[in-house]
């Protein structure tokens, strides 16, 4: 099957085509993403309204633009795939109804997919990772520990109380008056400081559980540099790198227990998990996870960084796993039209993942209509 995916649930407008053999292989012919980086830079932060702008006027050509590379017409897609949720509500509108639209035009299956799930499912398209494992998502708008049971079937183990670690990295950047986006400021900055510096909160650790909160930490690093005004550069190397010290240790205690968790739920299964989202590309937080996954013999499972931040790639495959499977239970599927019951399907801003099978979304979910 072959299957266009259409990702723009926050800043980033993406469009990716994929081809599935019949043992579930992928194979990329296209994935083209369009950052908004620089639409938001004098902002220092993503503003909704410029980006939902900026998906109707870049939407069109994204489309075309992967149709072109991956060399394929839209007479031979299977499928239209594409995120209605969760994310900035009116860049999630662009986005489901041009997919809708083109789903009518050629009279293919509509495919609505939850953003956090084609994150979680990326691994099983780039490592073949099966059942059951952990999900890390590190970004700017979500920080999960997620059990990944089957397709459909998650579990939120514990999550961010207040800021994702994405947006904290963010906020410290422009507290400190480095540039946007954050995370790599605050990284670049980090390597040239000394963590040992200043001696940062390492919030929620006494308590049970896998929640995390970030907040606190942020707040502590605009105290810490209040005292030192004015703040030379080494101060605020110093900064970032206590800074990035202190969120690595809340991510590796956090991890272990949750390989812990894990080997209770499956004794009989090795541990692994996958870390996907922006903040998956930190180096130090990369090398805290491997150290710990090595010291409770697990895998860390973490995909190409073009594949960890938003892209379409990750909606499309979502979108195939989900057909595969309804493919394997009626395979006249593939020759119905697109103007089901889906084309009522609702963006929404938020959606947990864990509540996936309690909605109708695309083929196959049960549950009440939206």
């Amino acid at each position: 099957m072959t299957i266009l995916g259409i990702e723009t649930s926050c800043d980033e407008t993406a469009a990716a085509v994929l081809e599935i053999d019949q043992d579930g292989k992928c194979v990329i012919l296209s994935n083209v993403v369009h950052s908004q980086i620089d639409e938001h830079t004098p902002f220092g932060g993503v503003v909704p309204e410029i980006a939902a702008r900026a998906h109707i006027q870049l939407l069109d050509g994204i489309v075309d633009q992967a149709m072109k590379t991956a060399n394929v017409k839209y007479s031979d897609l299977s499928a239209v795939a594409a995120t209605a949720g969760p994310g900035l509500i009116g860049g999630v509108i662009v986005g489901l109804m041009t997919a809708k639209s083109i789903a009518m035009a050629i009279d293919k299956p509509l495919i609505a997919v939850n953003h956090l799930e084609g994150h979680a499912l990326t691994a099983r398209m780039t490592d073949q990772v099966e059942f059951p494992f952990l999900l890390l998502l590190v970004s700017g708008g979500h920080t999960q520990y997620l059990l990944v049971k089957a397709l459909g079937e998650y579990e939120r183990l514990g999550t961010t109380i207040d800021d994702a670690i994405g947006e904290a990295f963010d906020k410290t950047a422009k507290l400190l008056g480095l540039p946007y986006p954050g995370g790599p400021a605050v990284e670049k900055a980090a390597k040239l400081g000394d963590p040992t510096v200043y001696k940062l909160p390492r919030p929620l650790l006494d308590r049970p559980g896998l929640d995390m909160s970030f907040a606190g930490l942020k707040t502590a690093v605009r105290t810490a540099a209040l005292k030192e005004e004015p703040v030379s550069e080494q101060t605020v190397n110093n900064l970032c790198a206590s800074f990035q010290e202190a969120v690595a240790d809340v991510v590796g205690k956090r991890s272990a227990r949750a390989f812990e968790m894990f080997k209770e739920r499956y004794p009989d299964t090795p541990p692994k998990m996958v870390i996907a989202g922006g903040v998956a590309a930190n180096e130090a937080i990369r090398i805290r996870l491997n150290e710990v996954a090595a010291e409770h013999s697990a895998e860390l499972i973490a995909p190409p960084h073009k594949l960890c931040t938003d892209n379409a790639a990750m909606i499309a495959w979502a979108g195939a796993e989900r057909l595969r499977q309804l493919v394997a239970e009626d395979p006249s599927i593939l020759e119905q039209n697109g103007k089901g019951d889906d084309m009522n399907e609702a963006p929404r801003p938020r959606w947990p993942l864990d509540k996936l099978s309690e909605s109708v979304v695309g083929f196959g979910r049960k549950g009440a209509k939206v």
